[in-house]
């Protein structure tokens, strides 16, 4: 990460300013083209053209963006909207509608201009005798200059990162809705279809004790052991049920204690590293808990592996979570309900799963979500006691 590398030096600095000079050129070439996209835009060459232009662009962007993220030691991400999958003129739709297309050309006439000064004065400072004093002590703040610059540009604006915001928040809410919808759903048909059901033969088997109480004891005492039993099997459908929503070795063991429980139930051996130093939400917890479990889930059902790996940790306020098996490969988690489950539940935390499925393995599931910790001695601030 940029935050964590070593500052450039000065010589590095001066390297920069030298690949930015250079690049005016494309910079020029490029923003021509761009227009002559526009323009010919009425016809089909204008599409191709800039079919053709828009990666090259960002391409171009996207390295100044990475000198701009060192100079500076700090990130400037690449926020453009996903176009990949979509027909030309959709990806071109697309293109035209993101704010950061329109950012990217502002930049373009920047660094032709003031960026282009700045990053040369940069380099003639480095050739003189005299002057190479001053380059000593101006190569970084005209550096850091020349970076800001840059990522005014190359960095969503204030309004953009709040309508983006706005729109997450409205996509997680809906999923969240739904989820709830869906879970509210499963857990009156497990009560309906279970519980409930033996709670009304144990009613019956009752009844009818009472019945033949008086006439025939024997009867009666088969059918209150027949209700003992149906009562057993009901509590023991509504332990279950009761798990399904938040699993009691979560409760007491915390994350760490049940995901190693989840392990011992594979068939296939699952190594564990695992620490965390606090405990996160409840709420957290129980959505990386279950999270975990569907792709243990998966691995023993569709994975074919030998081995399976789970790493959790903590770093820089977010929760990490690695599910991994040398299995067949191949996993799309836009295939499967469960997976998609997995992305709204630790969606409405603002966390994030990746997946890495080549054919022929390894399949690596990463899960990321945002979160503090707790002291392990006290109950999430977050939660109730």
């Amino acid at each position: 990460m940029p935050d964590t590398d070593p500052p450039p030096s000065r010589l590095q600095l001066t390297g920069y300013a030298a690949l930015q000079v250079a690049s005016v050129v494309p910079l020029v070439v490029l923003f021509v083209l761009w227009v002559a996209g526009g323009v010919l835009m009425v016809i089909w060459v204008g599409a191709l053209l800039l079919t053709a232009v828009i990666p090259v662009t960002r391409g171009l962007a996207n390295a100044h963006r990475r000198m701009a993220s060192r100079v500076l030691s700090s990130p400037v991400p690449t926020p453009y909207v996903p176009t990949e999958g979509r027909k030309l003129l959709a990806r071109l739709r697309i293109v035209a509608t993101d704010p950061m297309t329109w950012r990217d050309l502002g930049w373009m006439l920047a660094a032709m201009t003031v960026g282009f000064a700045i990053s040369l004065v940069t380099v003639v400072l480095l050739l003189g005798v005299v002057s190479g004093w001053i380059w000593y002590f101006a190569v970084e703040p005209l550096m850091r200059l020349r970076s800001t610059i840059d990522r005014a540009f190359l960095s969503p604006g204030t309004t953009d990162r709040l309508e983006r915001r706005v729109e997450v928040l409205t996509e997680t809410r809906a999923d969240v809705v739904d989820d709830s919808a869906a879970e509210l759903r499963r857990l009156e048909r497990d009560l309906h279809d279970g519980a409930q059901a033996r709670l009304v033969a144990l009613s019956l088997s009752l009844g009818m004790a009472d019945a033949v109480f008086a006439s025939d004891p024997d009867a009666a005492r088969k059918l209150v052991n027949d209700a003992r039993q149906t009562s057993d099997a009901a509590l023991g459908e509504l332990r279950s049920v009761v798990r399904g929503i938040h699993p009691p070795v979560l409760a007491d063991r915390g994350l760490v204690g049940a995901v190693q429980a989840l392990a011992l139930d594979m068939a296939v051996p699952v190594s564990i590293e695992a620490s965390l130093a606090g405990r996160p939400s409840a709420s957290v917890e129980s959505a990386v808990y279950f999270a975990v479990a569907e792709c243990l889930a998966n691995i023993g059902k569709h994975a074919g592996a030998e081995n399976a790996w789970i790493r959790v940790s903590y770093d820089r306020d977010v929760l990490l979570a690695e599910i991994g098996d040398d299995g067949s490969g191949g996993a799309d988690p836009d295939t499967g309900t469960g997976m998609r489950g997995v992305m709204r539940r630790l969606g409405a935390f603002d966390g994030t799963m990746m997946v890495s499925s080549p054919v022929g393995g390894p399949t690596l599931v990463t899960l990321e979500v945002p979160c503090d910790l707790s002291s392990p001695r006290t109950t999430p601030c977050s939660e109730p006691a």
